[in-house]
C-alpha cells in the first residue's frame, strides 16, 4: 500500500466512531503478567476510562507476541491495532478524544517531560527489578513469565527475555547499578512527581491528562504488587499526596465497574494492606 493510500485509510478509520466492542489485550491476569506490563496495561486502561471510551480487557498468554510492537498492552479498535500508551493516545486523539487539548504549549512540553521521567525512571526500575535482581528473577519473574508454556519452552522464553532486558540495561547504563541505586532513582522520581502534584487533584489544572494515567498505572501497580520485599513500594509510600492521588483515580475511574473488564486490580482488602 502506498503512503498516500495508507494515510487515506488511517483518516477513514479515525473518522469512524469508537466501537462498543473495542478490546485491550494484555497477558494473563493472575499467573503471568509482570509488574512493568501490568503498570503499562493499567495506564492505558486509566487513560481510556478518563476519555470515557469503553474497552473490554482480553487476556492472552501470547499477548506480547500478538502486539505489533512486541509490547503490551495493545488495543483492537475496528480494523486498527495499536500498542503502547503514546501511540494509543495519538490514535484516540485522531478520533476526537484528547485529555490535553486544554493545556498551552508550555504545559504540554512539561507534561511530556514528566512522562519521559516516569518511563526513564519508574519503568526502567521495574524492568531492572524483574530481570536483574537475582532473587526476584528466580522467585517471581521466571515462574510467572514462563507459566503458560510447557517445559522446556517456559525456561527458554524466560531466559531469552532476561537476556534482552539485561542487554538493554547495559546499553542505557543501568547494568552496573546496585538495587540501592535503583531504589534511590525511584525515590527521586517520586519526589519530583510529588512536588509537581502538590495539593492539586491532578498534575495539570482540575482535569486528568495522559500524564495522570501513566503515573497512576505505575504507582498503583507498585503499591499493590506483592514482591519478595517492600523496598520499592516503601519509596512511593513516603509521599502521601501520591498515595491520595492513586486512591482518588481508583475510586473515580475504577470502583463499581465490571471487574471482568478491568486489568489486574487487587481486592480492596489487599489494596488497603499494601497502600497503608
Amino acid at each position: 500500500m502506498s503512503l498516500v493510500a495508507e494515510a487515506f485509510v488511517t483518516q477513514i478509520a479515525a473518522a469512524e466512531p469508537w466501537p462498543q466492542n473495542a478490546a485491550l489485550y494484555q497477558p494473563l491476569k493472575d499467573e503471568q503478567v509482570l509488574l512493568s506490563d501490568n503498570a503499562a496495561c493499567l495506564a492505558v486502561q486509566a487513560f481510556l476510562q478518563m476519555c470515557n471510551l469503553p474497552v473490554q480487557v482480553v487476556c492472552r498468554a501470547n499477548a506480547e507476541y500478538m502486539s505489533p510492537s512486541g509490547k503490551v498492552p495493545f488495543i483492537h479498535v475496528g480494523n486498527q491495532v495499536v500498542s503502547e500508551l503514546g501511540p494509543i493516545v495519538q490514535f484516540v486523539k485522531a478520533k476526537g478524544h484528547s485529555l490535553s487539548d486544554g493545556l498551552d504549549e508550555v504545559q504540554k512540553a512539561e507534561m511530556k517531560a514528566y512522562m519521559e521521567l516516569v518511563n526513564n525512571m519508574l519503568l526502567t526500575a521495574e524492568l531492572y527489578l524483574q530481570w536483574c535482581d537475582d532473587a526476584t528473577v528466580q522467585e517471581i519473574t521466571h515462574p510467572r513469565y514462563g507459566s503458560p508454556y510447557p517445559w522446556p519452552l517456559n525456561r527458554i522464553l524466560a531466559y531469552q527475555k532476561q537476556w534482552e532486558v539485561r542487554r538493554k540495561m547495559k546499553a542505557i547504563g543501568w547494568g552496573s547499578k546496585s538495587l540501592d541505586q535503583v531504589l534511590e532513582d525511584v525515590d527521586q522520581c517520586c519526589q519530583a512527581l510529588s512536588q509537581r502534584l502538590g495539593t492539586q487533584q491532578y498534575f495539570f489544572n482540575k482535569k486528568p491528562t495522559e500524564l495522570d494515567a501513566l503515573v497512576f498505572g505505575h504507582l498503583f501497580t507498585i503499591l499493590t504488587t506483592q514482591l519478595i520485599s517492600d523496598e520499592l513500594s516503601e519509596k512511593v509510600k513516603g509521599y502521601s499526596n501520591l498515595i491520595a492521588f492513586c486512591r482518588r483515580i481508583e475510586q473515580h475511574y475504577f470502583e463499581g465497574r465490571d471487574k471482568d473488564s478491568l486489568a489486574t486490580v487487587p481486592s480492596p482488602t489487599l489494596r488497603r494492606s499494601l497502600m497503608t
